[in-house]
């Protein structure tokens, strides 16, 4: 036991060197960036939105609109000058992306049930989230436009009478079921909370498996290259002992740098998947029993970590095919496509409504487990999860049986995976 613990700091030190550290730090200091960064653009988008307004009517028409849109949470401009082509120049060079033209005679259609029209241009100065998001502006506008004015024309027609009620005589309200569970809520909110917790976890595996992966690979071809390997098969160790030290060694940093990556994006990016919306969602979540317990913490813990073991034992064995560290570059293409397949298809589809052969698939792959792992524990389905950590245990003892064996002979320093420009790769031993 002594022998592997030695082997297994060798292994990490190897690892976790100066370089990855600094990589590290300076992956902190991005996230921060970018949190600051997303914080200012949200409170920008969310605050107040400038509109420039140019009335040529007159009328106490257009003066209500231009004051109901002041109610509506947005800043009026007035535009100084007295027509569209001076007015859309005038914008142009201030930093308001959206104008309202108000066309003369818009107070007499209005008062002859007409539908006047109003002029909207919207300036489009960069494509970013903020950018698009203030395009959603101009539907807004619209709408709080028409609320005024047919409120106000069903106020002077129907004195006494709410509009409100008139325009929207039909009342919804909404209940969530979740099994034997049944809540007032929204669905639409509980949906958002479920993909945002969903969705944090598979990213977040992706990128432990790869990066991994790709740490085990690049070592053993190193290893292999610069002649270190045969050294080390030559010391009186257990070389399964050799394997096992590889693997952990890979997860233990790995652990590490996905510890950095979910509190960097639960800060920045991932922040923002819209958790909450005060506490009726918060509440409505609880009492559907749609959070984690400890049996689902450790559940999850576990699928992630033998999915972790089962991409670091099939990358021991890539990595024994490499030649050298540039080959073995390519040698993480296996297990990025197995990650990607089941990574795409719980994101955009839903497991429980996929054709059998898709379903098949999913199964097969054990890194699959864990990305539906998250749902199946806040719906309260343990049953899947199980059957996953048993099916991910029986690919990783095989997977590490095949990579014993291999370092248990000669072959582990002769074995080779070339690929020629014509035909096939060709297996040399």
């Amino acid at each position: 036991m002594r022998k592997f613990l030695n082997l297994l700091k060798k292994e990490v030190k190897e690892l976790f060197n100066l370089q990855l550290i600094m990589s590290l730090i300076f992956m902190l200091l991005i996230f921060y960036f970018i949190s600051v960064v997303m914080h200012g653009e949200i409170e920008k988008m969310q605050g107040p939105q400038e509109v420039a307004v140019l009335d040529l009517d007159g009328s106490p028409y257009a003066q209500g609109l231009a004051q109901s849109l002041s109610s509506a949470n947005f800043n009026l401009n007035q535009v100084k000058s007295q027509n569209k082509e001076d007015a859309i120049n005038e914008v142009k060079g201030s930093g308001i992306n959206l104008l309202l033209v108000i066309p003369s005679g818009f107070g007499e259609a209005i008062s002859a049930l007409q539908s006047p029209e109003i002029e909207t241009y919207y300036f489009i100065r960069g494509v970013s989230v903020s950018s698009a998001g203030s395009s959603g502006v101009l539907k807004t506008v619209i709408e709080a436009m028409n609320d005024y004015l047919s409120s106000n024309f069903l106020k002077e027609k129907l004195p006494g009478i709410d509009p409100d009620k008139l325009k929207n005589p039909l009342k919804a309200k909404d209940f969530v079921v979740v099994k034997d569970r049944v809540e007032e809520g929204s669905p639409a909110e509980v949906m958002n909370f479920l993909m945002s917790q969903s969705t944090f976890i598979p990213v977040i595996l992706m990128a432990i498996i790869i990066f991994s992966s790709q740490m085990v690979i690049s070592a053993i071809a190193m290893e292999k290259e610069n002649k270190t390997l045969e050294t080390l098969l030559t010391c009186p160790i257990n070389r399964n002992y050799i394997v096992i030290s590889k693997m952990f060694s890979s997860a233990l940093v790995g652990l590490v740098v996905a510890g950095i990556y979910i509190l960097g994006l639960r800060n920045s990016v991932m922040g923002f998947g819209g958790t909450s919306s005060g506490g009726l969602l918060s509440s409505t979540v609880q009492k559907l029993g749609l959070v984690f317990s400890l049996q689902g913490y450790l559940l999850l813990g576990v699928s992630l970590f033998l999915a972790i073991l089962c991409a670091l034992a099939l990358a021991v064995i890539l990595g024994v095919l490499a030649k050298d560290v540039k080959s073995a570059q390519s040698f993480i293409m296996p297990v990025t496509l197995l990650v990607l397949i089941p990574y795409f298809l719980s994101l955009f589809s839903d497991f429980n409504t996929l054709s059998l052969p898709a379903k098949a698939l999913i199964w097969i792959i054990p890194f699959s487990h864990p990305f539906l792992a998250t749902q199946n524990i806040l719906l309260g389905s343990y049953t899947p999860i199980l059957f996953g950590i048993l099916y991910m245990f029986v690919v990783f003892a095989v997977l590490v049986y095949i990579a014993s064996r291999i370092f248990s002979s000669d072959r582990v320093l002769t074995m080779q995976l070339q690929f020629k420009r014509r035909g096939f790769g060709k297996l040399r031993l």
